[in-house]
C-alpha cells in the first residue's frame, strides 16, 4: 500500500505544470525539486540547486553549460560543495558566521556551480522581488552558504532571496591564449562572471516557480561580489536579466587587466605547473589551482566580449545597464596588510607613487608622525579601493543614467570587547543588517543594533520591490546628486550627512584622470 501510493505521489508530481507548487516541491526545468522548511515559520529553502553542469574535465575554462535533467523528486536539503578555495580561519573579528558550512563539513568540489533559494511564497505567480546575492572574498574564497547570508531575514520580508556560487581563481578567472583561440569569443578569462550571468539566466527560467518575480530581480554583492556587480552592469550579456543593483564596499573602476596582459600571466601560472598546453592543464587535480601562483592576481578582466571595455570607459559613455543602485562603504574599510610603514617612510613611498601629485597625497592623508602615517594608511586603502568607487560610481551614473543612485556610509561598530571591537566598522561588517541575519552573528546585540537592522533590511526590501529605498517610518534617504554630495549615515544615527572623505575621495579623482 505504502508502494503504491508512493507511485500515486510521483506520478502527481511529473503532472505538475512547471510552477506548480505542492507542499515544499516545485518542479522547474531540469525536474521536480523539494524544498525543507526554514527556521521562521512559512519560509521554504531549496539548498544545492544546480543552475550549471559541472565544469569538469573538458568543460573547465569553458562557458558554462546548461544543467542535466534529473528523473523523479529531487531532495533540495543540502548545500553543495564549495568551489575550490584556500581554506583559512576567521578573519578579523568575524568567527563560524563568515565560515561557509558546506566548506567546512563537505570540502570543496569542481562540482560547485549551484545555488540557493529561500521563500515564503504559497505557489507560483505570485511575483515577488528576486534578490540575488553575490558573495565577496577576494576572487578566491567564499560560498552562498555562508550563515550571514542566510535569505530567511529577507524571505520574510517579502523577497524570493537566492545565492549562489561562482567560480574562483585560476579556475574561475585564468585567461591564457590557447583558450581564447578555442572560446569561440576571442577571449578567455572571465568564468567567475560567465557563471553569475548563468545564474542570472536560470533565475529568468525558472524563479517563477518559487513565486518570484523574473522581471523585477536584484542584484547585490559586497567586497569581490559588489566588484562583480559593477562588471555584470557593464556587460552586454547581463542586459535584461536584473532591474536593480547594490554594491555594498566594491567597483571595477580602476584600470583592470587586458587580456593581453592577463594571457601573459595565465602562459607564466601554466609553466609554474609544468603543464605544456590545455590538455596537460585539464588533467591537473583541482587542489593544483588553489594558490595563485607566481605573483599573479586572478581577477576579472577586459576581455572584450564579457567586459568589452574597462568599466570606467563604459560608464563614462553612458553603455551601462541603466538600472537604480544602491552603492557605498564602510568607515572601517581599510586594511593594513602587515605592518604599517613609519611615518618617513609613508612619505617616500608617496613621492614614488603619486610623483608631483605627492604633496597633494600627503595633504589628504598626511603623515607628520608614525601614528598619522599609520591611520593614513589604513584610510588609503579603504578610500581608494572602496569608497572612491563607490562614490564614482554614483557620480558617473548621476551624469549619463537616468536611473537614480542612492549613496550610504555605514559605521556602526558592532558591540563586543577586545578583539571584536578594534576593527570598528570593519569590511563586511554591514552585510547582516543589510541582509536581516543578525541571529546569525554572535555577539551581545543592543538594541540600537536591531533598530539598525530593522531600518537597513527595510531599505534593502524596499528598494528590491520597487528601486527606491525610501519607505514609511523610515528616514528620507536623497537619491546622490554630484551638485550636493549627500550620502546616508546607516549606523547610531540613520540619516543624510555631506558626503564624508570628500579631499580625499577628490584626489583619487585627479590622479585617476591622468592618462591610463
Amino acid at each position: 500500500m505504502v508502494y503504491r501510493f508512493s507511485r500515486l505521489l510521483s506520478a502527481l508530481l511529473l503532472a505538475l505544470p512547471i510552477g506548480a507548487a505542492l507542499n515544499h516541491s516545485v518542479r522547474i526545468e531540469s525536474g521536480l525539486l523539494e524544498g525543507v522548511p526554514a527556521q521562521t515559520t512559512g519560509i521554504t529553502v531549496f539548498k544545492g540547486i544546480p543552475y550549471a553542469a559541472p565544469p569538469v574535465g573538458e568543460l573547465r575554462w569553458r562557458a558554462p553549460q546548461t544543467p542535466a535533467k534529473w528523473s523523479g523528486v529531487r531532495r533540495a536539503d543540502e548545500f553543495s560543495a564549495d568551489c575550490p578555495q584556500r581554506r583559512s580561519g576567521p578573519f578579523g573579528p568575524w568567527s563560524a558566521e563568515y565560515i561557509s558550512k558546506a566548506g567546512m563539513e563537505g570540502g570543496s568540489s569542481e562540482d560547485c556551480l549551484y545555488l540557493n533559494i529561500w521563500t515564503g511564497a504559497k505557489a507560483a505567480g505570485e511575483k515577488r522581488p528576486v534578490f540575488v546575492w553575490i558573495h565577496g572574498g577576494s576572487f578566491s574564497s567564499g560560498s552562498g552558504d555562508v550563515p550571514v547570508y542566510d535569505g530567511e531575514g529577507l524571505a520574510a520580508k517579502g523577497l524570493v532571496m537566492v545565492t549562489i556560487n561562482y567560480r574562483l581563481g585560476a579556475l574561475g578567472f585564468l585567461a591564457h591564449a590557447d583558450l581564447t583561440k578555442e572560446s569561440g569569443h576571442n577571449s578567455s578569462g572571465n568564468y567567475g562572471l560567465l557563471d553569475a550571468i548563468a545564474a542570472l539566466e536560470w533565475v529568468r527560467a525558472n524563479i517563477a516557480a518559487f513565486g518570484g518575480d523574473p522581471g523585477n530581480v536584484t542584484i547585490a554583492g559586497q567586497s569581490a561580489g559588489a566588484f562583480l556587480v559593477n562588471c555584470l552592469a557593464a556587460s552586454p550579456l547581463a542586459k535584461g536579466l536584473f532591474q536593480r543593483a547594490i554594491a555594498e564596499s566594491g567597483g571595477a573602476f580602476m584600470k583592470a587587466a587586458t587580456l593581453s596582459e592577463a594571457q601573459d600571466g595565465g602562459v607564466k601560472f601554466a609553466q609554474s605547473l609544468h603543464a605544456a598546453n590545455l590538455a596537460e592543464l585539464r588533467s591537473k587535480p583541482a587542489d593544483a589551482f588553489i594558490s595563485s601562483g607566481p605573483g599573479i592576481q586572478f581577477w576579472p578582466i577586459v576581455d572584450g566580449y564579457v567586459v568589452p571595455q574597462d568599466v570606467k570607459t563604459i560608464f563614462a559613455d553612458g553603455r551601462e545597464i541603466d538600472v537604480p543602485v544602491i552603492v557605498g562603504w564602510n568607515a572601517g574599510d581599510g586594511v593594513a596588510f602587515g605592518p604599517p610603514l613609519k611615518a618617513q617612510a609613508f612619505r617616500e613611498q608617496a613621492h614614488k607613487l603619486y610623483g608631483d601629485l605627492a604633496d597633494d597625497f600627503l595633504k589628504a592623508f598626511p603623515a607628520n608622525d608614525d601614528e598619522a602615517a599609520a591611520a593614513s594608511q589604513k584610510a588609503v586603502s579603504r578610500d581608494q579601493i572602496f569608497a572612491w568607487q563607490s562614490r564614482t560610481w554614483a557620480r558617473l551614473q548621476n551624469k549619463t543614467g537616468k536611473s537614480k543612485v542612492f549613496l550610504y556610509y555605514f559605521d556602526r561598530v558592532a558591540p563586543g570587547s577586545g578583539e571584536q571591537i578594534r576593527y570598528g566598522a570593519f569590511h563586511s561588517g554591514e552585510i547582516a543588517y543589510a541582509l536581516n541575519t543578525l541571529a546569525k552573528w554572535d555577539r551581545p546585540w543592543e538594541p540600537a543594533d536591531r533598530k539598525l537592522e530593522d531600518k537597513m533590511s527595510a531599505y534593502w526590501a524596499n528598494f528590491a520591490r520597487k528601486g527606491d529605498p525610501n519607505g514609511a517610518g523610515l528616514p528620507a534617504w536623497p537619491a546622490y546628486k554630484t551638485a550636493d554630495e549627500r550620502s546616508m549615515r546607516l549606523g547610531d544615527t540613520v540619516e543624510a550627512i555631506a558626503t564624508p572623505d570628500k579631499p580625499q575621495l577628490d584626489f583619487f579623482d585627479v590622479y585617476d584622470s591622468r592618462p591610463r
